[in-house]
């Protein structure tokens, strides 16, 4: 890797990829290589782009964040993706560093940290602002866990609006182990109804990222 740090903005609102980019080419050791506004567009051009480092926004048009950092990570798995959003709840935050992205920071922080995030990311370490790292933090004592791939594989499913049974049949498992996971998915993110599932689904880009090879 060369000293100059490679990062693509990845945001469907301009004044605020225009803020991010002005902001990140005062610094001398960054190049901003793209501004794209969403996940399609970044997942079809990364190849071309070649970015270091990938500022992420989550909810996108087409392709949402968490959908477009899991496919990329699987073409480019040496790109470091640090989302940069407006939401500090924990679902985002556990839900983005499990599809795999190394860093949450907020809209709103100052602009120095955006460059800390980079710094630390690029470097193979895990970046979260104090607002992110603050969500995590167990309200009740109990640490709030992550999705693992199989449950957020049956997430999309129940989202979908399929039964248990159907859910069983497509993933040739029992209807009594679906009905686990159900139940630890709704823990896991607090969640105490199916349309609350389908839900989060929708706002954290989990059906975005549906017919997208």
């Amino acid at each position: 890797m060369t000293d100059t740090i490679r990062v693509l903005i990845v945001d469907d609102h301009p004044l605020v990829a225009e803020g991010v980019q002005a902001i990140l080419e005062s610094y001398d050791d960054i190049e901003v290589v793209g501004r794209l506004s969403n996940g399609r567009q970044v997942v079809y051009q990364v190849d071309q782009l070649q970015p270091d480092v990938i500022l992420m926004d989550l909810n996108m048009p087409e392709l949402g964040g968490l959908g477009a950092t899991e496919i990329l990570l699987e073409r480019a798995p040496d790109t470091r993706i640090l989302i940069l959003s407006m939401h500090n709840s924990a679902e985002y935050v556990s839900s983005a560093l499990s599809h795999g992205a190394m860093g949450y920071v907020l809209k709103d922080v100052p602009t120095d940290e955006i460059k800390l995030a980079i710094d630390t990311v690029i470097q193979g370490k895990q970046y979260l602002c104090t607002g992110a790292r603050g969500s995590l933090e167990p309200k009740d004592g109990t640490p709030r866990e992550a999705l693992t791939g199989r449950e957020q594989t049956i997430l999309l499913q129940l989202a979908q609006g399929k039964s248990n049974k159907d859910v069983a049949n497509a993933l040739e498992i029992s209807v009594r182990t679906v009905e686990t996971h159900r139940k630890n998915i709704k823990r896991k993110l607090g969640i105490s109804s199916t349309a609350g599932l389908t839900r989060y689904a929708l706002e954290n880009g989990v059906l975005q990222g549906t017919g997208v090879g």
